[in-house]
């Protein structure tokens, strides 16, 4: 991220009703009694405890409702261990303003540890909302189970690595919506109130022509393969730089930025045609993925966003949307509109600027404490990252790619989405 963002890795540092007989009641609230307990608890289990993990989880006890961690999966012990020591510091709220810790809102005894590939199975039953932060390859697989055991779900993006993996979330998102489950996606713009007041305020452009999304930066962690290690265990600690369980860095990280663009364009892109590889990022750890991606996306309307995205050190750092209408123009990292000629329009208050990875956690929380079917981020988040690959087919093929997303199937049926590319 750049520096006038929050990031998630600082954070962690510093601080269903309607599918008949078939589903039981989703809402967690008194009048329900759905919580597991007298004392309406809304029991939490997490799905993968790496960095992310941790501090998803960590927001997840930092949100004011009554909630507590209780069951804990991932492939290996030791991270398991490392995510739970974290969560029980002494210091953990320093980064939030208060004091203290978090062991109160922890019960996670050894009988509710799980490990191995089959984790999640054995962890998600036992709560009431799971938190889904493995390597994204797995996301799919997880987020059915959790749909199927009727809990409310805070998964992280992207939800796939491959269209396949898209259809399969896809098709779980409209059951969820049938059960009125809620879930939310980690594209946290949608929760930064910078962002928000931006978006209210698009029109003030006239209509969106084109846009520009970057995501160019020094590039991430690389964890060297160890003498002990499988090939499985070697790929799995080291995910980013194998496409199955990361997608590449186009999927993984840039699409924050895509994402955004398709929020404020409202629909996603059909077509699109770009360039990439491997500039720097050659060796043995660096697995299979490019080091820089470009693509010119193509909207229905016929509106062009060029994206790039970039892990190479020492080049130019930045992370930014920006959209061209034509009245004047968006530009998101300095949260601003202007007109043609640079006159500003609005220019929102960086003061009044929120932590958005806590505000996911927040909103989730309150809605399911109140009973409340609020958030359905599921369909978006599957539609985002598949734009994100269709870029990412686009550069590694040098070709023109497409795709449609459209809904099909009787209307009295579960909708169902089905993706031609």
């Amino acid at each position: 991220m750049d520096n006038k963002q929050p990031n998630r890795r600082d954070f962690v540092k510093q601080s269903s009703l309607i599918a008949g007989s078939l589903i039981a009641a989703p809402f967690l609230s008194q009048a329900t009694n759905f919580f597991s307990g007298s004392d309406n608890v809304i029991k939490v289990a997490l799905i993968g405890c790496g960095g992310r993990g941790t501090g998803a989880a960590m927001q997840a006890l930092l949100s004011k409702q009554n909630v507590k961690l209780v069951a804990m999966a991932d492939a290996f012990r030791d991270r398991l261990d490392s995510c739970l020591k974290t969560l029980s510091a002494d210091d953990v709220m320093e980064s939030s303003g208060g004091k203290g810790n978090l062991r109160d809102k922890i019960d996670v005894p050894e009988e509710r540890k799980f490990v191995g590939f089959d984790a999640y199975a054995k962890a998600i039953p036992l709560a009431d909302v799971v938190i889904l932060t493995t390597p994204p390859g797995f996301r799919p697989i997880h987020f059915e189970e959790a749909v199927k055991q009727n809990k409310h779900i805070f998964m992280e993006k992207p939800v796939a690595t491959d269209p396949a993996g898209v259809q399969r979330v896809l098709a779980a998102a409209a059951i969820a919506k049938q059960k009125k489950l809620n879930v939310v996606v980690g594209l946290q713009r949608h929760y930064q109130n910078s962002y928000r007041e931006l978006f209210k305020r698009k029109d003030q452009i006239g209509d969106i022509v084109s846009a520009q999304a970057w995501w160019n930066n020094d590039g991430v962690w690389v964890n060297k393969r160890k003498y002990s290690q499988t090939e499985m265990e070697y790929q799995m600690r080291n995910w980013y730089y194998f496409v199955w369980l990361c997608g590449d860095h186009i999927t993984e990280q840039h699409i924050h930025n895509l994402d955004v663009i398709n929020w404020f364009k409202g629909g996603y892109p059909v077509k699109a045609q770009g360039m990439g590889g491997r500039q720097v990022r050659k060796g043995k750890d660096n697995g299979e993925i490019f080091d820089h991606h470009f693509v010119e996306f193509t909207y229905a309307d016929g509106s062009i966003l060029n994206s790039q995205c970039r892990h190479i050190p020492g080049t130019m750092s930045k992370v930014d949307e920006l959209f061209i209408g034509t009245k004047g123009k968006i530009q998101c990292g300095a949260a601003n509109i202007t007109d043609l000629k640079g006159n500003i329009l609005y220019q929102y208050d960086t003061k009044l600027e929120n932590n958005p990875y806590q505000t996911e956690h927040d909103e989730l929380f309150a809605s399911i404490a109140k009973g409340e079917y609020k958030f359905a981020d599921a369909e978006n988040g599957a539609k985002s990252t598949m734009t994100s690959i269709l870029g990412r087919l686009a550069t590694y093929s040098g070709q023109y790619s497409s795709v449609s997303l459209r809904l099909c199937g009787n209307k009295n049926l579960s909708k169902t989405e089905h993706l031609s590319y």
